[in-house]
């Protein structure tokens, strides 16, 4: 028996608090829209993301450092219309907040006064602290990013797995801790060895959200179009497809076409 068994409220920042103490997994997709966040939402799922990723599902950029602050609120926008249910996070993206807090500031304001979504997301640790504290205090909640952080993918060089080595597993863990002390309701932690995931996990209050990160964090994300099988020619070691949705479309197309072709649709009955 899980959380959604019991209660249909909406899911709040306080409710993954309650989950983390009893020992229930969160569960949390992205979408960019309002039809497909609709359908997630009411499946039950407990958080939705308007990840920066949109710079790739959504628009087929390499990497999401092109998406604006523009752009993220027109998909975030879109999202929270269609959500009843689940909590409604949103990535601020590249460039929207490491330039100085004051900026980081009016980007996480205007976002959640022009999106309606429940929290938003940041990627970094101590370096991006003292913006972290200035959104919390303002009354935004905010869930920090750690190890694998894609806006700083030029940085890294790519996007291999992060915190092998101790002095960067050292820091991950420093890192956590000082977000989850400045109040951060939860903490991404994306493709770190499982047994490093699970310590920080253990040493948190936050809710930890693991991709590639293992089963012992305390709850899961992945992009939906590649959960459902929609990403063409993209299969890393930690995602599953839990359906084959770009399969089922594009034979949707197909009968689609072969009825037009054959006159076969419209029908009378379908004519007016």
């Amino acid at each position: 028996m899980g959380y959604l068994s019991t209660d249909k409220k909406k899911i709040t920042t306080k409710t993954y608090a309650e989950m983390k103490a009893a020992g229930e997994k969160v569960t949390m997709l992205t979408a960019y829209d309002f039809t497909t966040a609709g359908i997630i939402d009411a499946a039950g799922i407990d958080t939705i993301l308007i990840g920066d990723s949109a710079s790739n599902v959504m628009a087929g950029n390499a990497d999401t450092l092109p998406v604006t602050v523009d752009q993220m609120i027109y998909h975030a926008r879109s999202v929270a219309r269609a959500c009843n249910h689940a909590l409604v996070l949103c990535d601020m993206p590249f460039g929207s907040y490491q330039v100085c807090k004051e900026d980081a500031l009016r980007n996480a304001c205007r976002m959640m006064k022009e999106t309606g979504v429940d929290a938003l997301k940041l990627e970094g640790g101590v370096e991006i602290l003292d913006t972290v504290q200035a959104l919390i205090n303002a009354g935004i909640p905010v869930c920090g990013h750690l190890g694998l952080t894609p806006q700083s993918v030029n940085k890294f060089g790519g996007y291999g797995i992060r915190a092998k080595e101790d002095a960067e597993a050292e820091k991950l863990v420093s890192d956590a801790k000082a977000l989850d002390k400045a109040g951060c309701f939860a903490i991404v932690l994306e493709k770190v060895p499982a047994k490093l995931a699970a310590e920080v996990s253990r040493q948190v209050n936050a809710v930890t959200i693991g991709i590639g990160a293992g089963n012992g964090c305390d709850g899961q994300v992945l992009v939906y179009a590649d959960a459902l099988g929609m990403t063409q020619g993209f299969k890393p070691k930690f995602l599953r497809h839990f359906a084959q949705v770009g399969e089922e479309m594009q034979k949707g197309v197909k009968a689609y076409i072969d009825a037009v072709k054959s006159v076969e649709y419209p029908s009378a009955e379908e004519s007016y």
